[in-house]
């Protein structure tokens, strides 16, 4: 074994209390870092799941209609003191076609689903109930919204006059799969009116979303809210969650459309998911530093404890590089070992977590995220900071004089 690495085992073995305390202490860091970044990760994906899961990752709509006066002020004319805003009524994406053919295409996406949307009331019997239609292509719309795993009862399946709703409207109307319902629109000069029959009946884990939602055939929609031929809007899937607004700035720079993406509908969510990644940066680095103390103090006392054995190795010629060299290993030693007992004791928190949070049904509260990088990066963080603590004693002791050194 070279020189270096049998002195600094033996210097660890002979101070083994001191030893076992520092490796404990780099063990518990290592695994509270692995443990918080694993729970912080899983709560953020699971908070994104519940909330994203329900809605379009990026909504592209026609731009609004903006009332503009009758004269300008700054050509010398009169200027109406008030402006009334023209009235919103449904319309189409202009050549929503090619627009779709272009997003299909588009790298970066994984979902594209052109939808007509508009409001109506779900009639059976004397019950009436306010809903949003939606009218969907169920292979494209699956895509985006998962429907398909949604489904408490029944299929999604929209053809011609069938509906998919969710399941507070069926609580409410008493609808159950191969039921009929009334389905009542306004967006045209009269009121239209059909009959449709419920094929599956969803959970969106939202109770507003289930008790206002009904999913019907694209075609179908166009005629009931008399939009032939068009689509309210496209909805959109992108495989980088957090690259989502500026592919939205770019879109809207191209189309000339309103395209809005979820960091800008849910701020706060967004707010939150980055407190909690900053609020896990600061446990880190704050662990970190303790490790890094706690390491660099025990050496410390290494060093001053050891001060005539590293005098008499000097003097039998050791060169100031090796006595730096064993210490840095003794810092790095710790390091590997602290991380190795870490990881094993993250594992068991993971484990012992699972089992004990837990939602009424039995199934676990949300999932730890626990990857291998994980594991890499902490364990490699911890020998760096091994490292780092072990280099101010390290100096220390060599640069320490033989002479004085073994007279003390």
């Amino acid at each position: 074994m070279p020189f270096e690495w049998t002195v600094a085992l033996r210097f660890l073995r002979e101070g083994r209390f001191q030893s076992l305390l520092i490796i404990g202490g780099a063990a518990i860091g290592v695994a509270v870092v692995i443990f918080i970044t694993a729970l912080v990760n899983g709560l953020q994906a699971n908070t994104i799941r519940r909330v994203l899961g329900t809605q379009a990752h990026i909504v592209i709509r026609p731009t609004e209609e903006v009332a503009r006066p009758q004269r300008d002020a700054a050509e010398g004319g009169a200027v109406l003191p008030r402006v009334e805003a023209r009235a919103q009524r449904l319309r189409s994406i202009d050549q929503w076609q090619p627009l779709v053919a272009m997003l299909d295409g588009l790298p970066g996406l994984t979902g594209v689903s052109p939808m007509v949307s508009g409001p109506g009331f779900a009639v059976r019997g004397d019950a009436t109930k306010a809903i949003a239609v939606f009218g969907v292509d169920p292979q494209r719309y699956d895509r985006i919204v998962s429907l398909t795993e949604r489904l408490v009862h029944g299929a999604f399946r929209v053809q011609a006059n069938e509906a998919v709703i969710g399941k507070e409207l069926a609580q409410d109307l008493g609808l159950a799969v191969g039921d009929r319902f009334r389905l009542v629109t306004s967006e045209g000069a009269a009121a239209v009116s059909e009959a449709f029959m419920v094929t599956g009946i969803v959970d969106l884990g939202v109770r507003d979303l289930n008790r206002r939602s009904v999913y019907i055939g694209f075609r179908t929609a166009q005629a009931l809210l008399s939009l032939p031929g068009g689509a309210s809007q496209i909805d959109l899937k992108v495989t980088e969650l957090f690259g989502a607004e500026a592919l939205a700035q770019d879109l809207q720079a191209r189309t000339g459309l309103t395209v809005e993406s979820w960091m800008r509908t849910n701020e706060q969510l967004l707010a939150a998911l980055r407190a909690q990644t900053i609020t896990t940066t600061t446990i880190r680095i704050f662990v970190s530093v303790i490790v890094v103390l706690g390491i660099a103090s025990v050496l410390v006392v290494s060093v001053v404890q050891k001060r005539r054995e590293i005098g008499i190795l000097r003097a039998m010629g050791a060169s100031r590089g090796k006595i730096q060299r064993v210490f840095l290993l003794q810092g790095a030693v710790v390091a590997v070992v602290g991380s190795v007992l870490g990881i094993a004791l993250a594992l068991a928190m993971v484990v012992v977590f699972l089992d004990v949070a837990r939602n009424a049904d039995g199934t676990p509260l949300f999932e730890l995220v626990v990857t291998p990088w994980l594991f890499v990066g902490t364990a490699v963080g911890a020998i760096v900071c091994g490292l780092a603590a072990a280099y101010a004693p390290a100096r220390r002791a060599a640069g320490l004089d033989p002479a004085q050194a073994i007279r003390i």
